[in-house]
């Protein structure tokens, strides 16, 4: 069984690489053959010739199985997103708040199952399962307050939805599998516009289900902790270990978490989960041995370690669901489980068995759980303490002394981390593009402090009756917060992380055969040259484009701007996208995680063409992590940003300078435009144009028709490019003929968000680039759009390039 197992993985796996499904007929024929072969591998006469032929057998039907398995949970999924013609529609919902709610500064975000929706008097069909935010748009304060949302309430309310959609950038967070996985298939917002003839209303105050009590239940904890630790600077963090939610830990504390390789600790962890399992199994076995001072025989009934297996279970269980039974958090209680049923029925054999079986039912009830990089580190961790340590460990004496026992744990320890640390070097660099050096010291003070103390003491201070709580919470933060300082000293070595390009597959495979080689039992020859194997995984250095030649990439960053221009040996970034929350940017979101994937550490330049906070939104973001030589922007030099700056210079409309073959030239603003009373941020965005040998980009902010005619009038044929980044996002304000005849781009680009309040672009200035046979390209239906400025003009469209099953076109 265990080659169906790994063909079932195996053709999961296979299905999450494809841009479509398979269609009915092919459904059919992986279904006969599933089962045809199954039927073959356990029919003697074809099996006993060859002795591979069952495995064989087996490893083809579980491969046909699980593209067939993974396909029938896609196609129903599929099957329940939004239908196009109710986006952005006024639609009266009723149902039940599911989850737990997020609140924001002036909203709360959460997710509503729908028992019926109408648009108008008609009834329509929408998906089950939605996301929606409720807040005050744009900061409108007479629209009325935002109520408090809390699981398990009935409402009524007024939304707008749309399909699933999310920013498509290379190495990007994919929002729209994420959506996929949790059943989600439209999202939206509340409308609170008092003027609607029908009210958001609370219908009922609390609707009873087993998943709405756990979600009450984790809602009431986090209100605990929260009163507990007011003011707390790592009360979110509380708040991760005890209930699984990590919202509220900042940016900046996950950047050092990350650095030091500690992330996995802050949440319910596997490692938390069987920790405090273990705890309680080890209690109650404990108990029942002593039949619980009852001076019973109960162990002659029922063996204290079968008993103990059920209360790991059982706990393990609990503190699943106080993690809502989030993806990471249902792979540990899978294991535990069969781990308990294998000791039940007397087959605990082969622990390596078992750790395949946990996987397979895993992808059985979860089968995009391969597309998350925790699914391969955490089987991948087990896989090499197993293989590093299983057989190998040294044996105490009959009767050791208490020293003795402490070395053996401290050398089991020691060869435990090494073994981990060592053996997920390949898929750390794989999935994250670095690796924390420093990971193993910080993680040697890390997991013993948060596993065994931190988090016990964080559960019990949020079960314990007020105000005693907040004793043993202001303990578990006090211990947190020192953490945090040794933490914070040790990511501030410039050695701390390595990083570097993201890997092919085939250098991971190299690189995984040498992890193998260094971790063999002692006796191989020569085991430390299997670090040879990582030298061209670790020494990889950032692609560039050749001298004489530039690349561009258009970053999809929803409705705002965000450019990368590459040459042979810098950088300039045009834009940093906009804000979308208090604690996140397009800077952190978007252009930082493709960066590190292409292991580039620092810019050289940032061109910011003026202060509206869709064009300038991740600035401060992006100069607190990266080194930024220069920066150009329009921007007010008495204003907040630019003070914070490190250094910023005015764009001026002559600036001139080159790159390895590559021309730079600021055309607008001039320096009398700065002299204007009254001049509008968009009025004074830079306007850059980029150009090699032969060809050309133009790149323009957010200027309207008075700026293109000064353009225009000015620098007339001057202006000619082959691609030009759409004048304000397309707006019917720009673009303008005049303009256009004169820059005669072959390509023009749109930035522009998914269903925008604006509707950008707009299709009177769509009509104007159609008219002269512009080929346009929009971000929100074409992804980042990348081109190369060689010998000629190369582009790459990411969602054409990179096309999967689950993402809405």
């Amino acid at each position: 069984m265990l080659g169906a197992i790994v063909g079932f993985i195996f053709g999961i796996a296979w299905l999450h690489q494809q841009a479509t499904l398979p269609n009915n007929t092919v459904l059919y024929g992986l279904t006969a053959a599933s089962v045809i072969l199954s039927l073959l591998s356990f029919i003697p006469v074809v099996t006993l010739r060859f002795t591979v032929i069952k495995p064989a057998l087996r490893f083809t039907a579980g491969l046909a199985f699980g593209v067939l398995w993974s396909s029938v949970f896609a196609l129903y999924g599929l099957s329940r997103t939004l239908p196009d013609t109710l986006e952005n529609r006024d639609l009266v919902i009723t149902g039940t708040v599911d989850g737990l709610p997020q609140p924001f500064e002036e909203g709360t975000r959460f997710q509503f199952s729908v028992e019926k929706a109408s648009a108008g008097s008609q009834s329509v069909t929408i998906p089950e399962n939605l996301m929606l935010t409720w807040g005050l748009k744009y900061h409108r304060t007479s629209l009325p307050k935002v109520p408090d949302i809390s699981p398990g309430q009935r409402w009524q309310l007024n939304v707008r939805l749309k399909r699933p959609h999310g920013n498509a950038n290379p190495d990007g967070f994919d929002y729209e599998l994420w959506l996929f996985e949790q059943g989600i298939r439209a999202t939206g917002y509340v409308n609170n516009d008092p003027r609607l003839p029908d009210k958001n209303v609370l219908t009922d105050s609390f609707v009873s289900t087993p998943m709405n009590w756990v979600n009450r239940v984790r809602s009431v904890l986090r209100e605990r902790i929260y009163r507990a630790l007011p003011n707390c600077e790592y009360a979110g963090v509380m708040v991760a270990l005890v209930i699984g939610d990590q919202k509220a830990i900042s940016q900046s504390d996950w950047e050092i978490f990350n650095r030091t390789g500690i992330s996995h600790l802050v949440a319910i962890s596997g490692l938390h989960i069987t920790m405090i399992s273990s705890l309680f199994a080890l209690f109650i076995g404990s108990l029942w041995r002593r039949s619980f001072f009852t001076g019973k025989q109960w162990p002659l009934i029922l063996p204290a370690q079968k008993v103990a297996a059920i209360a790991g279970v059982l706990m393990a269980l609990a503190y699943v669901a106080l993690a809502g039974f989030g993806v990471p958090a249902r792979r540990t209680l899978c294991m535990i489980i069969i781990v308990a049923i294998a000791l039940w029925t007397g087959r605990l054999t082969r622990f390596s068995h078992t750790l395949l079986v946990a996987a397979g039912i895993i992808c059985l009830f979860d089968p995009w759980a391969l597309l998350q990089p925790g699914f391969w580190l955490s089987f991948g961790a087990v896989g090499m303490i197993l293989y590093a340590t299983s057989g190998r460990t040294g044996k105490m004496d009959e009767n050791p002394s208490r020293l003795n026992r402490f070395r053996h744990s401290l050398s089991t320890a020691a060869a435990t981390q090494w073994a981990v640390t060592i053996g997920l070097v390949p898929l750390t660099m794989l999935f994250f593009g670095r690796i924390s050096v420093i990971g193993p010291i910080a993680n040697a003070v890390a997991i013993p402090l948060v596993s065994t103390v931190v988090t016990p003491l964080a559960l019990i201070g949020s079960i314990l009756p007020e105000p005693v709580n907040a004793y043993v919470l202001t303990v578990a933060h006090f211990l947190t917060r020192l953490l945090a300082i040794f933490l914070e000293w040790l990511s501030s070595f410039s050695f701390a992380v390595w990083t570097a390009p993201a890997p092919s597959f085939y250098l991971i495979l190299f690189a995984m055969a040498g992890t193998l080689w260094m971790l063999a039992p002692k006796g191989w020859p020569h085991r430390y040259l299997g670090v040879l194997c990582w030298l061209p995984l670790l020494l990889l250095t950032p692609d560039h484009p050749d001298y004489g030649e530039a690349k561009m990439t258009v970053f999809d960053v929803g409705q705002g701007s965000s450019i990368l221009i590459e040459t042979q040996k810098h950088r300039l970034l045009f834009d940093t996208g906009p804000v979308y929350s208090t604690d996140s940017d397009a800077g952190d979101r978007v252009v930082i995680p493709y960066l590190k994937m292409r292991g580039i550490d620092s810019l050289d330049s940032i061109v910011v063409s003026h202060a509206d906070s869709d064009h300038s939104g991740g600035l401060l973001t992006l100069t607190r992590k990266l080194p930024v030589k220069t920066i150009y922007s329009s921007i007010a030099p008495d204003s907040t940003l630019v003070q914070t700056l490190p250094d910023n210079r005015p764009c001026i409309a002559g600036q001139e300078w080159d790159w390895e073959g590559v021309r730079f030239e600021m055309l607008h603003p001039s320096s009398d435009d700065y002299l204007g009373e009254n001049n509008k941020t968009n009025e004074l965005s830079c306007v850059l144009k980029v150009s090699t040998s032969r060809y050309s980009l133009l790149l323009t902010g957010d200027i309207g028709k008075k700026e293109e005619e000064k353009l225009v009038s000015r620098l007339g044929e001057k202006l000619k490019s082959d691609i030009l980044i759409a004048p304000h996002h397309g707006s019917n304000s720009s673009s303008t003929w005049p303009f256009l005849f004169a820059v005669k781009p072959d390509y023009a680009i749109y930035q522009v968000g998914y269903l925008n309040p604006y509707r950008h672009p707009d299709y009177r200035a769509e009509s104007r680039y159609d008219l002269l046979g512009i080929k346009t390209f929009r971000t929100d239906t074409d992804g980042a759009v990348g081109i190369l400025f060689g010998g000629q003009i190369s582009i790459e469209l990411y969602r054409k390039k990179d096309v999967r099953y689950w993402r809405n076109e």
